[in-house]
């Protein structure tokens, strides 16, 4: 469950790399960092004050705009796992590297060594500790809405059903927060949760939640858009004697 959960995590932030494109930039020194994914977190009392978010549509079609001048986006990247049921929580850090059409290449630091690959194709998830390598058709995972971002034949308001949260209920002053549910219910994850700079409409974070009230956020920093990327990038070939499993 927990590494589905994961994986999903990774196939929905990559699509919202996709469709924002340059937005996913350095979080200003202003700007808090939401502690709780919750709408009751206050803000703090040093703060300066959001401005009233726009509307839902307004908001959307904005951040639509980055995703169609995008063609690849590159980035280091913070993440931050919470397991509600054991109350504990796991960084990871590393770079970020994707290309339309759905091609991604997460690169961890901290595991070294884990990779998380997709060609467009197949996604495939590589854990060095445990010498095991996770490979799936992308069109048979359980995430094709997020992923079809990558491809370009899709938008974020076909797969999810959106609420828009001022950014001072959110601990993100300055900005704003859509809450995404997915329109097809699916067990993998509840919600979506895109924190975004009122002034530049760039998203600064995604979280994805499920159902048990775990957690995965990811904080993006040093972004690079449209730079070239080589297709061998995303031709991982893990090391001799990996166990690939199919789930």
């Amino acid at each position: 469950m927990m590494r589905r959960f994961f994986i999903g995590s990774i196939a929905l932030v990559a699509a919202s790399l996709a469709f924002t494109g340059d937005g996913l930039a350095q979080q200003p020194a202003a700007a808090a960092q939401p502690s709780q994914p919750s709408a009751g977190g206050q803000a703090s009392a040093t703060a300066p004050a959001s401005p009233p978010p726009p509307t839902v549509e307004q908001a959307i079609q904005k951040v639509q705009s980055f995703y169609d001048k995008t063609t690849s986006f590159k980035a280091d990247f913070n993440q931050e796992f919470f397991v509600k049921a054991y109350n504990k929580k796991k960084t990871s850090n590393g770079t970020v590297t994707f290309a339309k059409p759905g091609k991604m290449d997460w690169v961890y630091q901290n595991p070294q060594g884990n990779r998380v690959v997709s060609d467009g194709t197949l996604l495939r998830v590589y854990e060095a500790q445990n010498h095991q390598m996770f490979e799936q058709a992308v069109d048979k995972s359980q995430y094709p809405a997020a992923l079809s971002f990558l491809t370009g034949q899709g938008k974020l308001s076909d797969h999810f059903t959106f609420e828009i949260s001022a950014g001072d209920k959110m601990n993100f002053p300055g900005g704003y927060v859509l809450i995404g549910t997915p329109k097809v219910p699916t067990a993998a994850y509840q919600k979506v949760l895109f924190y975004i700079d009122q002034q530049t409409s760039q998203v600064r974070r995604v979280m994805v939640l499920d159902g048990q009230g775990n957690r995965n956020r990811f904080d993006f920093v040093n972004p690079r858009v449209n730079d070239p990327v080589q297709d061998a990038q995303f031709k991982f070939v893990p090391p001799p004697g990996t166990t690939v499993v199919h789930p």
